[in-house]
């Protein structure tokens, strides 16, 4: 009985995504998709999911169908994920009645010739492991920000694919006017702080972000400038009044007088940062906004922007300090789950050239341009799975941290926190547990019924969670 409950807090999640599904049989598909992506232990495409739970080979038609069936709106299923965690998950960040989302990009690798919207990418990065060109999928994400015991986690919300494919050569859309539609298509209930890298600080997202009484914390680059305020009488003759006045180059403000203070940063102690921060205006924004420069003894200086002049500059920090957990979600997502795992083709596809850019489909037939957005709407119904089924492990981890410990089973050199377990420890727990689930009892669910008549008995994995 012990060993069922925690599959039972894992059903007691999905099925409150229910509503997104029109469909009784969609959904269980949709439950069947989610189990195995949380206790594979290979990311082999499709094939890893059925040798996950042990289906019948005929599940591995059943599952493509399902991940190219418009049954399952991703839209629709990332909103109603959205109320789910916010509904569940104990430890939602709120900053001035404000939820903390964070925002960055994905550069995924895909070598296939036949998959739309692969182009060549740049990858700026410091890490020798990352080739400096790539073939593949360029994405935008978006996760929220939770405290899980003693320690922070980004929960994902959604991620789509904003490079690659030209439908129309008058669409005159920036991957930053496709990040705001990201975020209003979630369809939030409350205004956002958005904390992102250096390339979202314009003034397109903060205007957009205004719009929706929401804020932006952002890095700038060293050679950023702002304006003081006017200054003088007001002119009372011809032409426009003086919006700015003096020019101020922001990496001056590190050589003037600053003040220090212990570093809020995560995880840090003993650490004192010397930092300094002034309201100026900053014209790509038309408005005031407040800027902190930080002087770290170890991590050098950094430039930040924030549009709440509210904020604290302390918080600031604290806050644009967390922005690298969704980088640790990107890991989990890519290595542990499977998100990107997709090896989905197009056979009519007119095969792609090494280090291609954008393929531009507005002279392709309309059937042609049928099939790539049928593709494109496989790629993200995965995706969006993907990061439900890495957001259920996280919320489990974070509600019920005894009980997934009870389960792990297996050693680890170093047990970081026995508070929250990781995501790994999460999918350990579940797998170790799958056959107990599964066994017959008086009040099955749906979901149990469904998957047990789906065995394979002739394999060693159905065999084991038949037993």
């Amino acid at each position: 009985m012990l060993n069922m409950l925690l599959w039972s807090h894992w059903w007691s999640l999905v099925l409150q995504l229910r509503a997104a599904c029109p469909r009784q049989r969609t959904f269980l598909w949709l439950a069947v998709a989610l189990a195995a992506m949380a206790v594979r232990r290979d990311l082999g495409g499709i094939t890893s999911l059925v040798r996950a739970l042990g289906l019948k080979p005929a599940c591995y038609g059943c599952l493509l169908d399902f991940f190219h069936s418009p049954a399952l709106c991703g839209d629709a299923f990332a909103r109603r994920w959205v109320r789910v965690v916010l509904a569940v998950h104990p430890g939602v960040q709120r900053v001035n009645a404000r939820l903390v989302l964070l925002a960055d990009g994905l550069k995924k690798s895909k070598s296939g010739r036949k998959m739309p919207a692969v182009k060549s990418l740049h990858q700026a990065s410091d890490s020798n492991t990352k080739p400096e060109y790539i073939m593949g999928h360029s994405c935008q994400a978006l996760a929220l920000l939770v405290k899980a015991g003693r320690s922070f986690q980004a929960i994902p919300l959604t991620a789509r694919i904003h490079e690659g494919l030209v439908f129309s050569n008058r669409d005159r859309r920036t991957l930053l006017d496709k990040l705001l539609l990201l975020l209003a298509d979630l369809q939030l209930p409350e205004p956002v702080l958005l904390v992102a890298d250096a390339y979202y600080a314009c003034g397109k997202i903060i205007r957009g972000l205004l719009a929706k009484d929401s804020h932006l914390i952002s890095r700038l680059k060293k050679n950023a400038c702002a304006y003081a305020a006017p200054t003088g009488p007001r002119r009372t003759g011809r032409g426009r009044p003086k919006l700015y006045g003096t020019k101020v180059l922001l990496r001056e403000l590190f050589t003037g007088a600053l003040q220090e203070m212990p570093s809020p940063v995560y995880g840090e102690s003993n650490v004192t940062l010397q930092w300094t921060s002034r309201d100026l205006l900053w014209r790509p924004a038309a408005r005031l906004v407040r800027f902190v420069a930080v002087i770290h003894p170890h991590r050098g200086k950094i430039l930040l922007l924030c549009t709440d002049l509210s904020l604290a500059p302390s918080e600031i920090i604290r806050l644009y300090a967390l922005r690298f957990k969704i980088e640790v979600s990107f890991k989990q997502a890519l290595h542990g789950v499977g998100t990107w795992a997709y090896h989905f083709w197009m056979r009519p596809m007119t095969p792609l050239r090494r280090f291609q850019g954008d393929q531009f489909l507005h002279r392709k037939t309309a059937h042609y341009r049928d099939a790539v957005r049928r593709k494109l709407a496989a790629y993200h119904r995965h995706i969006q799975v993907g990061l439900v089924a890495q957001g259920i492990l996280q919320c489990l981890a974070a509600t019920q941290p005894s009980l997934v410990w009870r389960h792990f089973g297996s050693w680890l050199r170093t047990v970081r926190s026995t508070d929250c377990p990781s995501e790994f420890v999460v999918s350990c727990a579940l797998r170790n547990s799958l056959p107990e689930f599964l066994a017959a009892s008086p009040q099955s669910s749906s979901f149990e019924l469904f998957l047990r008549e789906r065995l394979d008995l002739e394999r060693i994995e159905g065999t084991c969670l038949a037993a």
